[in-house]
């Protein structure tokens, strides 16, 4: 895993302070910048009532609110609800059929204006049959010991738009409530405490247009003694909808009357408690260390004594600290990052003839800090410096960081990214082969290691070709170099045409007459430079012909026992000093 600073854990992380220029207050945005639906679609037709609806995920955006209604940018059916990260939401009682809903997505954002995206829309089914009957969710079905002044709530039944409720003490009796039409709401709160020690009998029927659910069940559950519940609470710190809150802030709420504790649940969005699910308090506040920066929290908090929990209280948000970004500018409409930007590469290279091999940070940074990689991804670290040394191929963290201040108070923002360190050396010439042409050589440079190199021809500053051949050269002297690319060194290699070398005659006559009849190498003396150990013929195109050693009798100026014609020829001479020497001469008949 690559190294990254975990903004929830160090507890140097304090409060940053981001301040905007100016707020622009921003009512649309071009489309590009918003989440387009997934489900369903937008412009999608015959969509169930009951549908989930998703979107997708914008990167660098802290928490989504999404809105429903019938008209472009209406809430008659859902009015803002925040729904922190998540990318989804249930309507809780169901869409009404056969309508066009249009869907209105805002991006969150802390300490600057929302954005709030054009509408999308779909449209719903027709119904086709009655609901299905429903379920209690408070008090569950055979529940006991339940206090008088309990609320009764259901889970919601497909395609219903209400509910008859009946309550009585007898079995489909309706002493408390006769077939009461609650409208599409999911839960009722009756206006007395019910009878204490009794069985509750409850008729919950779900209707639609088309009619009401067949055979629905009565539900039961039985009261416990007269007793007094808690009333709900509120919270003191942070207040319901605050932003700006610290990392580790100490959450306080008021003193709720006859409670003798609290159940907390704290989660990211309004469907989770992932940070904290029923924890009991005996008092009215606690520390929570290191919330996560940029985040919408929902908080959740029921008071209780022996009689039982408080009865629909509601759930209260909070957003903390923004961190390290990215941040929404109004002004560019970019989203801008407090970490620095890495330009360190993907691979670095260890030249093989130093004995240490250091490495530089390419980035401005108030910090820095270097990893090893082992096989299973465990980090070792190995420099807190610009500069590391490095002696080894692998895998390697590097990562850059600086430091925010704000009132004496100092947090990280860090950028990291995995690079791969290889091993490269100086290059070796090995040999360079030459070819004729009518009037110019071709080189090809052979190296003797494979390596990461690049060519250059008569200047050691380049321009430098990744490509190991050089063509249509004029017929002199070059100095041919190769340069490793990753600065592990330079070598060269001089080729030399010498055309007027004596040893080569200029020309011939193979007529027969037993004159001059064969071209081959007469040395001038027996020095190292003038010992040749092959000759290779060529024509004026560059087309081999012949090869000849300086020890026989030469060439006769034929191919396949044909004479060729007068013209000039090419030859490419081998000194056993590695020498190659290149010239013409003259066939005349």
């Amino acid at each position: 895993m690559k190294k990254k600073w975990d903004m929830r854990i160090p507890p140097i992380l304090v409060a940053p302070i981001f301040f905007m220029a100016i707020m622009l207050s921003i009512c649309k945005t071009s489309a590009q910048e918003c989440p387009a639906l997934m489900s369903p679609a937008d412009g999608s037709t015959l969509v169930s009532v009951d549908a989930t609806i998703t979107w997708e995920s914008v990167t660098g955006v802290p928490g989504y609110i999404i809105s429903l209604g019938t008209t472009p940018g209406g809430n008659d059916i859902l009015n803002e609800r925040n729904v922190g990260t998540a990318t989804s939401f249930t309507p809780t009682t169901g869409l009404p059929e056969n309508t066009e809903i249009f869907v209105t997505i805002t991006l969150f954002f802390f300490n600057q204006p929302n954005i709030v995206c054009d509408s999308q829309r779909f449209t719903t089914a027709a119904l086709t049959g009655v609901p299905q009957c429903t379920t209690l969710t408070l008090p569950v079905n055979e529940a006991t010991d339940i206090n008088t002044a309990t609320n009764i709530s259901w889970m919601a039944a497909p395609s219903a738009t209400g509910y008859f409720i009946s309550i009585g003490t007898t079995l489909l009796g309706n002493e408390i409530l006769k077939d009461t039409d609650i409208g599409n709401s999911l839960n009722y709160n009756p206006p007395t405490d019910l009878p204490a020690e009794s069985e509750i009998y409850v008729t919950i029927i779900p209707y639609n247009r088309i009619g009401m659910a067949v055979g629905c069940t009565t539900l039961m559950f039985t009261t416990a003694q007269q007793a007094i519940l808690p009333l709900c609470t509120t919270m003191l710190s942070p207040m319901n909808g605050e932003t700006n809150v610290p990392l580790s802030p100490t959450l306080e709420w008021n003193a709720a009357p006859n409670a003798t504790g609290y159940r907390v649940s704290i989660g990211t969005s309004p469907f989770e408690t992932n940070i904290l699910e029923n924890a009991i308090f005996f008092k009215t506040s606690t520390v929570v260390i290191d919330f996560e920066p940029n985040r919408t929290f929902f908080i959740s908090i029921i008071p209780f004594n022996a009689a039982g929990e408080a009865i629909g209280c509601t759930q209260e948000t909070f957003s903390t600290l923004l961190g390290c970004g990215p941040y929404y500018d109004p002004l560019s409409g970019e989203l801008l990052v407090l970490n620095p930007e890495i330009t360190f590469p993907d691979i670095v290279s260890i030249c093989l003839d130093n004995e240490i091999s250091v490495v530089t940070a390419t980035d401005e940074a108030d910090g820095y800090r270097w990893y090893k990689l082992d096989a299973n991804g465990n980090e070792t670290l190995l420099s807190t410096t610009a500069q590391v040394t490095i002696d080894e191929e692998g895998a390697y963290v590097y990562e850059a960081y600086v430091n925010i201040e704000e009132s004496g108070r100092t947090f990280e923002c860090a950028s990291s990214k995995t690079f791969e360190a290889k091993i490269s050396q100086a290059p070796e010439i090995k040999d360079i082969k030459v070819q004729l042409s009518a009037s110019s050589l071709n080189y090809e440079v052979i190296t003797g290691i494979n390596g990461n190199y690049e060519y250059a021809i008569d200047n050691k500053d380049g321009p430098y070709q990744d490509s190991n051949r050089f063509t249509d050269q004029s017929l002199t002297d070059h100095i041919i170099y190769v340069r490793d690319k990753d600065g592990c060194g330079t070598t060269s290699s001089m080729v030399e045409q010498d055309l007027t070398v004596s040893g080569f005659p200029k020309f011939f006559t193979p007529n027969g007459d037993g004159i001059n009849d064969f071209w081959q190498f007469i040395p001038p003396n027996e020095t190292e430079e003038y010992k040749v150990s092959k000759i290779f013929i060529f024509d004026k195109f560059g087309a081999f012909l012949a090869q000849i050693s300086p020890n026989k009798d030469g060439w006769n100026g034929s191919l396949n026992g044909r004479p060729l014609p007068e013209s000039n020829y090419w030859f490419k001479a081998i000194a056993t000093n590695n020498k190659t020497i290149i010239g013409y001469f003259s066939l005349k008949r």
